[in-house]
This record gives structure tokens, sequence and C-alpha cells, in this order.
């Protein structure tokens, strides 16, 4: 179920580029991103709706300038859609929460997967592994059991 605010609050509490990336499927710069070079440990929400998207321990340097992942936490958070934009077949990647749009998938990422969701950081907040339980993420802590500190 999309639970996503309407486009005026979105506008008033997003950045521009924000916005531009989750309205209206925008794409941020490769390599002059947020979290593209981010290696701490920690997980990876919806910049709209909060819930957990990615984790840090299944990110990966795919050489794209954007952050890119073998996997969701959860795949019911992730929506796919067929994209022809640019000339291009692809597939779009959203949050089904709030219907952000997040990125695109590719068949070219690393096992076990083989996949690779590159995704825009701007559709992304990071919640580092020590801020989990008090930013209501407490859950995911079990994710980093045994993980090292300096995550990916």
């Amino acid at each position: 179920m999309v639970d996503r605010p309407e486009k005026k609050e979105l506008k008033e509490r997003l950045t521009p580029l924000q916005y531009e990336v989750v309205c209206e499927s925008g794409t941020e710069q490769p390599f002059q991103n947020e979290y593209w070079d981010n290696h701490e440990p920690g997980i990876y929400v919806d910049i709209v709706s909060g819930k957990p998207l990615f984790s840090s321990t299944d990110k990966f340097d795919s050489g794209s300038g954007w952050p890119s992942f073998m996997r969701p936490i959860d795949g019911d958070e992730i929506v796919e859609h067929g994209d022809s934009s640019y000339g291009m077949r692809r597939t779009e990647v959203r949050s089904s929460s709030a219907d952000s749009h997040l990125g695109h998938l590719f068949p070219d990422g690393p096992a076990p997967t083989g996949l690779r969701y590159c995704i825009n950081s701007a559709a992304l907040r990071f919640i580092p592994v020590e801020r989990l339980e008090d930013e209501g993420y407490g859950e995911f802590l079990a994710l980093f059991e045994g993980e090292p500190s300096d995550g990916n």
C-alpha cells in the first residue's frame, strides 16, 4: 500500500534534488552523491517513508558512481517496473510504501545474487549501525553480528 505524502508537503520537506529524484524519477550525478563511497556499517532507508531498503552488508563498489547493492533487506519494499526512457531498456525500482523512485536494477552484480540495485543517494537516508536502536531500527542490528566494523 502506497502511503506517500502530498507533493506539496514533499517539496517543503525534501531538498530540490531529493524531490527531483523520488517524485520526478530524476537521477543524480555519479561520483558526486552522498553515499556512493560510504563504507560505514548501517542501513539505508527510503527518504520519504523511512522504511528500511538496503544494508551496508549487501553494498558493493560497482564502479558506477552510485550506491550499489546486491539485494534489498525486504523484497516486499521494492517494486520493479519496465523503463524504456532515454532509448534504454532497464528495470526501474521504486519503494512500495511511498512510491519513491530509487534507481534501477541490472543483472550484472556479484554472486550470490548476480543483481545490482543501482540507487540514487538522494532517495535514501543512511542510519549508522550505532544509531539503529535509537532511531527505532534495532531489529536490524542482527544484520551486523560478526561483521567487520568498517562496513562496506
